[in-house]
């Protein structure tokens, strides 16, 4: 099997659909379908499967999994991420980026002074956000916006994050803190 970072993760298998092996999938990809566009997909630990889309919606697709003729075996591959190798996919066009590999990039201020690692590319609904684990082990979330990040150079390993005003701030902090204490007080 190729390294984990030969490997992205195209989707991970939801609950089953009815009592024929159906399974639900949710997808990683940009279009819902896209979980078939590269060719055959593995797990975790290497086994292929032959995937095909039976129907999509917004959250999810539902397919059918070669082999998987019933409700107990699609139960048993809930939870499992699906995987296809780096090389199967397009290069990416400028100014866009696979989340695959932004993860693990040093985060650095304006300034180029460390800030931390890229822990993960989210969605939470309101755009993308990059989850950073700062320096200090704490985590904070940065708007995947060109103001916020106005540089991201993948082979050199690094994005440059421009806060937006307070997120790192001691002000902003210590605001926090009296908003416990007060609730703290109260109850």
């Amino acid at each position: 099997m190729a390294g984990a970072k030969d490997l992205v993760a195209l989707g991970i298998i939801g609950r089953p659909r009815g009592v024929k092996g159906l399974v639900h999938i949710r997808p990683y990809t940009a279009a819902p379908d896209g979980i078939t566009a590269y060719g055959p997909v593995q797990t975790g630990d290497g086994k292929q499967l032959e995937v095909e889309v039976v129907g999509v919606n917004k959250a999810d697709v539902t397919a059918r999994i070669a082999g998987i003729t019933d409700r107990d075996a699609a139960a048993a591959l809930t939870g499992t991420e699906l995987f296809v190798p780096r090389a199967a996919l397009p290069e990416a066009v400028e100014d866009e980026y696979y989340h695959h590999d932004l993860i693990g990039l040093r985060a650095v201020a304006v300034d180029g002074s460390a800030l931390g690692r890229i822990l993960a590319v989210n969605d939470f609904g309101a755009g993308t956000m990059l989850e950073i684990e700062l320096t200090d082990g704490k985590g904070v979330y940065v708007p995947f916006s060109k103001e916020a990040v106005p540089e991201v150079d993948v082979r050199g390993g690094k994005v440059v994050i421009n806060p937006p005003p307070g997120l790192w701030s001691a002000e902003g902090e210590d605001a926090d803190e009296e908003t416990d204490e007060e609730t703290d007080n109260d109850g």
